[in-house]
């Protein structure tokens, strides 16, 4: 098999827009879709999510300018021999570019395989189940509103992102406590507190009988976080977004900095480290809680390494649906029941409806057999 020709296109999709933060502006979500074409019609296809103020991100496909002509002519299938040769060697690369590729080489394998890719990584399940995971609301009401909802929807679990102001955000889990006695709940701090207000949270948050508390601190205070975690008994996880290499990871888990680990495929750099970063965690006892943020695409890949292991608590379902589900065929919907379940069809699992997400495309490169790149600007 033989790769013939790429495309990257950035989407831009988005109607009306959030923040998870007080003190953050309005955030634009992009959706970065590569599709890799090869001699034997399987077209492999993968997408990363990235967030960024006033505009939408162009960083991300830019960057794999200078990597797509390497691409050209060889085998996706030898996936380890092509991580290699387009691993960042003098200069940094954004592991969400490395995604790209990594996800639709493994998209293509479970193609060609006719098998899904959890089941290919070892297909430890096929279901698992899901918290709700908010936008930033304006008042408490609202949160509480969107709790009653999605416990409607089957949901058991609900994490929230929170003005991320210590005294508000503890208002808040005092009322869904109060409202809720029995719902599983979890905090997103963003990064935001300082050690002092996180140690206050974190210990009310465990008489509140709170799931976990995430991101108080930025991920590499590694002094800090170990302070938190060995004062109280929930679990304190990182946001996953800090900490962008295996060997960093590593040195966390061994000096058990967090209860838990986080991370995803995009932080990562695509499915094959991912997987090794839940291996990691898991060898040194802990659950990997892996994000899943982000557009269908994205989503799903994360969701395949969750389904590939046991150390994944939840699938991380991001509220409202129809801001992540655009131009696709299939979509990530939790059931019922609260569990999200397996893809059926192979590879990555998703169709994408490209006559409806082609309306959308903000930017866009492309590279053919003559390992030439050309652009189009929207």
């Amino acid at each position: 098999m033989e790769i013939t020709k790429i495309e990257v296109h950035v989407v831009g999709p988005e109607d009306e827009r959030y923040t998870w933060s007080e003190d953050i502006e309005e955030v634009y979500q992009s959706n970065t879709i590569i599709r890799i074409f090869t001699d034997e019609d399987i077209v492999g296809e993968a997408a990363v999510w990235n967030a960024t103020y006033f505009e939408y991100d162009k960083y991300t496909a830019e960057s794999l300018r200078h990597l797509l002509p390497i691409l050209i002519g060889k085998d996706p299938l030898n996936r380890e021999e092509i991580l290699y040769e387009i691993r960042p060697r003098v200069f940094p690369q954004p592991p969400g570019a490395q995604a790209l590729i990594d996800n639709a080489l493994w998209d293509i394998l479970g193609k060609k395989c006719k098998a899904p890719i959890y089941k290919i990584l070892g297909g430890r399940r096929n279901k698992i189940k899901s918290y709700a995971s908010t936008v930033m609301y304006d008042t408490i009401d609202e949160y509480l509103k969107v709790v009653s909802e999605m416990i409607d929807e089957g949901f058991s679990a609900v994490k929230f992102h929170t003005y991320c102001i210590p005294k508000k955000d503890l208002e808040l889990a005092e009322a869904a406590r109060k409202a809720f006695p029995s719902m599983s709940f979890m905090i997103d701090a963003e990064n935001n507190y300082d050690l002092e207000s996180s140690l206050i949270v974190a210990k009310k948050l465990e008489k509140l009988e709170f799931t976990w508390f995430e991101a108080p601190l930025p991920d590499y205070d590694f002094a800090g976080y170990k302070k938190i975690t060995e004062s109280v008994g929930i679990k304190i996880i990182p946001s996953g977004n800090w900490i962008l290499d295996l060997q960093r990871f590593s040195e966390a888990i061994n000096n058990k900095v967090w209860s838990a680990t986080r991370t995803d495929m995009a932080m990562m750099g695509g499915i094959t480290n991912c997987k090794k970063a839940m291996d990691l965690s898991s060898a040194g006892g802990l659950d990997c809680e892996i994000m899943s943020w982000g557009y269908t695409l994205v989503s799903v890949a994360n969701l395949h390494l969750m389904l590939s292991s046991n150390n994944c608590s939840y699938y991380e379902q991001p509220l409202p649906y129809n801001n992540f589900e655009f131009g696709m065929k299939d979509v990530l919907r939790t059931s019922k029941d609260g569990y999200i379940y397996a893809p059926s069809k192979h590879g990555l699992g998703m169709e994408i409806d490209w006559e409806k997400m082609k309306t959308k495309i903000i930017h866009s490169i492309y590279c053919d057999t003559g390992k030439k790149i050309s652009n189009v600007h929207a």
